[in-house]
């Protein structure tokens, strides 16, 4: 006989601002925001910024006077230590079970009906998991357990909303009174699927709470939303629908780009930028064991500066075998590159997409591949990615991504990566 499902849903709080504060724990009350590329917006708030109104996705430039009155700091996006100590997270995980499938960077699920016996139940399983969580890795996560993903997702909003919880919570814990009181006093677009953008048409049909989306007719659901609201009215229910995903799929496309630090107009700048967002996308496509038919890209001005000339355009080259070799992803994206550059403008952002994606094991031969050439391009592909594994992503690149790289993106409030360069590491004193 099969047990019940249980998932618990693992949630990092505030994923960057706790990341930036395990190094520097004089911070742990200092209001901070984290910043996008190029110090744009921000991407992550303290919860002290939160209680100032500040919203997601606000301009730096518009904080500066809340900034300066309240001492709030700000920190530049710094992706190569949050990755790191996401999966670290995830290994402290996999020790409670196996079943696990990662979500996003900063949570994941677990499935752990045969497994949380062994922790005293899954109330006592979810306070073991926090508290290792934050004992190995010095970051505060909530857990939410239920008997669907979406109900997991709803407990772990209860967990870290909710002080009586005090950061766990086991709907299988509560009585179905106390469940449906909870889902009584909480939004619907609190739901996972359903969000800002669905929440108001749901509340031109009456559907204002969790409650009341639960108690909802699934087929009118579906005939407003489609499948997925249906299933989203049948999880609430106790039905489970949605299956861990311990495989992530491949992906279909593979794009990198990114805003420069200041405004371009030198083709060789271009040509280095695109170098090197060719290097990290075709190290992603190597991971997943695909291999690319086309290499699409694009160049834009600053559209926030219509005053300037634009010239805002991409083109897509095709390569005559699908490949994984960045030398070969490289060449198709500088002709294109030079196809679409236009002197004259001044260009903010550029990048690649690589596109017709598929797996490299079925890959369909040719008349006129050269088995020695492709040997040797996977020998070399291999290397370079053992090497930038060991040493840090970008130790070694194609000689086209330049070395001063002088249109990179501001990052001027970027803190240390702590945890993957040797130069970098914390300093005890």
């Amino acid at each position: 006989m099969n047990a019940t499902p249980q998932f618990a849903l693992v949630d990092v709080n505030n994923f960057y601002v706790s990341c930036e504060r395990v190094f520097q724990p004089a911070l742990a009350h200092t209001p901070i925001v984290v910043l996008s590329n190029n110090d744009g917006c921000a991407v992550a708030r303290s919860n002290e910024v939160k209680a100032l109104g500040v919203k997601m996705g606000v301009p730096w430039f518009k904080m500066k006077d809340l900034a300066e009155k309240h001492d709030i700091r700000a920190f530049s996006s710094n992706y190569t230590l949050y990755g790191d100590m996401s999966n670290r997270v995830a290994l402290v995980l996999r020790d409670f079970s196996p079943e696990i499938e990662i979500y996003s960077i900063d949570e994941a699920f677990l499935r752990i009906e045969t497994v949380a016996h062994l922790y005293g139940g899954a109330l006592a399983m979810g306070e073991q998991i926090r508290h290792r969580v934050k004992q190995w890795t010095g970051l505060p996560v909530c857990v939410g357990v239920a008997p669907t993903k979406t109900l997991a997702k709803l407990a772990n909003y209860m967990a870290k909303k909710r002080a009586e919880f005090n950061g766990v919570c086991d709907l299988h814990a509560l009585s179905r009174p106390e469940r449906l009181g909870y889902m009584a006093d909480i939004d619907a677009g609190e739901v996972w699927g359903v969000g800002p953008r669905l929440a108001p048409r749901l509340k031109e049909m009456g559907i204002q709470s969790v409650l009341d989306l639960r108690n909802a007719s699934p087929k009118t659901l579906r005939s407003h939303f489609g499948v997925v609201m249906e299933r989203v009215c049948s999880e609430l229910r106790g039905i489970a629908c949605l299956e861990l995903e311990q495989v992530a799929p491949s992906k279909q496309q593979i794009m990198s780009s990114r805003s420069f630090g200041h405004s371009v107009e030198a083709l060789e700048d271009l040509r280095e930028a695109v170098a090197t967002y060719v290097d990290r996308a075709a190290e992603k496509l190597r991971e997943q064991g695909s291999v690319c038919a086309a290499v699409h890209v694009f160049v834009q001005c600053n559209r926030f500066r219509p005053e300037e000339p634009q010239n805002n355009t991409g083109t897509t080259v095709a390569l005559v075998a699908p490949s994984d070799d960045t030398l070969a992803l490289t060449a198709a994206a500088l002709h294109g590159l030079r196809s679409i550059y236009r002197p004259g403008f001044r260009y903010k952002k550029t990048g690649i997409m690589l596109t017709l994606l598929s797996d490299k094991g079925v890959q369909q031969g040719s008349l006129f591949d050269a088995p020695v050439e492709h040997a040797r391009s996977a020998a070399v592909m291999s290397a370079m990615d053992q090497v930038n594994r060991l040493y840090g992503r970008g130790m070694l690149r194609t000689g086209a991504s330049g070395t001063q790289q002088r249109w990179s993106m501001r990052s001027e409030n970027r803190s240390p990566r702590f945890t993957t360069r040797w130069d970098e590491l914390p300093v005890v004193r």
